[in-house]
């Protein structure tokens, strides 16, 4: 057993960094989202960007001042108990094993679109195949695919971003884009054509998106200068959201009118490069989201495997997952965590409104669980780290503790308004995501209650003894 390697470059870490933020459900659920809201969606991305952004601030203040790969549930388990640590770990590597098969289906979907030779679930047994190899090389391996697949995105992205504005703003040569304009902010029925009340549905519809953020505060534990990578990525997420989400859904929405039937039909960056009279804009999207979701399916098994490592380090799993290769993989890790992505596969083309549904629905409100806990882990870290090591607070929530109560309120609030959502499955998605994370936390308390007693008949056997020996030595 080695432990884990430093085996991430700083420009690993840069990308895995910014391709954290951007998932395939930026390309994919931006259409509903924009369907429901008009050009108001862009309020309901700033409200969730901006809590991803106070969400980010906390956690980088606690991993730059101890990088680990259990990032946040490492930290609940000191902040706020061992029950919070194993919850929350065991939930978010439940949350990236669902991921794995919904990306997995996806990727498979566009490959069989392009080789219908190869069945779909062919398809999805290949991708899973040839990433699980990739992770299990080494995480120099994982780094290296991701510093490509993100790179991708980032750039289609910037050039979408470039191009459509050029568009928007009567700039593109050759181009005749009659439906651009900046007039289709407030056209068509408003900004906000259905009404203020949207915006909150529409943070519902896109919050999910966001989910990979927290990443690269994992990852920092494998690199070069963990401490270094941690604040970095952590000052950089304003931009990066502001760039990549906020800008390339503005420019959608001033393509194209919000209620353009095209959105809905073909998916809101296809409908706005189409609206261009660029040629083949549905394949070099498909190419686009595909990488989008392999990347996501590369972090997902890299992200799963690295807290069930944590887990099985902290005694909260099997001891197999906290050992490692002479290369530093933690192969236990990643082949359990893979075989249930294969497993969900399997529900997913077998019982795919069933059990599949289940899995999807019940780990869907996972996200602003993980945010909760960081709230009130940083609650707590704070003190401990001022108290012990004031030095590493390299990193400082704004306004502590306002800013950070006051984005607990906000993530309560969602989780209450979801409860009123019975048109987009809001209220099923968190009241299965609650009874799961209530099975959870009930092992995890008969756990500590466990453990406790074994402790406490440990320390009483060791004091029998002791006075055994007292009575022999007096005797």
């Amino acid at each position: 057993m080695t432990g884990l390697q430093a085996g991430l470059k700083n420009r690993h870490l840069s990308m895995i960094a910014i391709g954290g933020v951007i998932g395939a459900g930026l390309f994919v659920g931006s259409s509903s989202g924009i369907a429901t809201a008009g050009p108001g969606i862009l309020l309901s991305y700033a409200l969730v960007g901006t809590l991803v952004v106070l969400v980010m601030r906390m956690l980088g203040e606690m991993s730059a001042a101890n990088p680990t790969s259990g990032s946040f549930s490492a930290h609940a388990d000191r902040a706020l108990g061992r029950w919070a640590g194993f919850s929350i770990g065991w939930l978010y590597w439940f949350f990236w094993v669902v991921v794995l098969a919904v990306e997995a289906t996806a990727g498979a979907k566009i490959l069989a679109g392009w080789v219908p030779a190869v069945p779909q679930w062919g398809w999805a047994l290949i991708v899973m195949a040839v990433l699980t190899a990739t992770n299990l090389v080494s995480v120099g391996s994982y780094g290296e695919f991701e510093f490509w697949f993100a790179g991708i995105k980032v750039v289609a992205i910037g050039a979408f971003i470039v191009v459509g504005g050029l568009a928007v703003f009567g700039v593109l040569p050759g181009v005749d884009s009659h439906k651009a304009g900046l007039s289709n902010l407030t056209g068509h029925g408003g900004f906000l054509p259905n009404g203020p009340g949207a915006i909150l549905t529409g943070v519902l519809l896109v919050v999910f998106s966001f989910m990979g953020s927290e990443i690269a505060t994992l990852a920092a534990g494998e690199s070069e200068d963990p401490q270094r990578a941690v604040t970095k990525s952590t000052n950089s997420i304003i931009w990066r959201i502001g760039v990549f989400y906020l800008g390339s859904i503005f420019v959608v929405v001033t393509l194209l009118p919000w209620n353009d039937p095209s959105i809905k039909k073909q998916g809101s960056y296809v409908a706005a490069l189409d609206s261009l009279g660029i040629a083949h804009a549905g394949q070099i999207m498909n190419f686009i989201v595909l990488t989008s979701v392999l990347s996501c399916l590369n972090s997902g098994l890299y992200t799963a495997s690295r807290m069930a490592f944590s887990l099985g380090e902290r005694g909260d799993a099997p001891k197999a997952f906290a050992r490692t290769t002479s290369r530093g993989v933690p192969m236990a890790a990643i082949v359990a965590s893979v075989v249930f992505g294969f497993v969900a596969v399997f529900f997913n083309y077998k019982f795919p409104d069933s059990v599949f549904l289940f899995l999807v629905n019940s780990s869907g409100a996972v996200a602003l669980f993980v945010w909760l806990a960081i709230c009130f882990s940083q609650l707590r870290m704070r003190k401990i780290i001022q108290a012990e090591a004031p030095e590493k607070l390299v990193v400082k929530m704004w306004l502590y503790p306002y800013l950070t109560w006051a984005t607990a309120a906000l993530i309560v609030f969602v989780l209450g308004y979801m409860l009123t959502d019975t048109e987009h499955d809001g209220r099923e998605t968190v009241l299965l995501s609650l009874l799961v994370a209530a099975v959870v936390l009930v092992v995890a308390v008969v756990k500590e209650k466990v453990r406790g007693g074994s402790r406490a008949a440990v320390a009483g056997a060791s004091s029998a003894e002791a006075q055994g020996q007292d009575k022999v030595t007096a005797g």
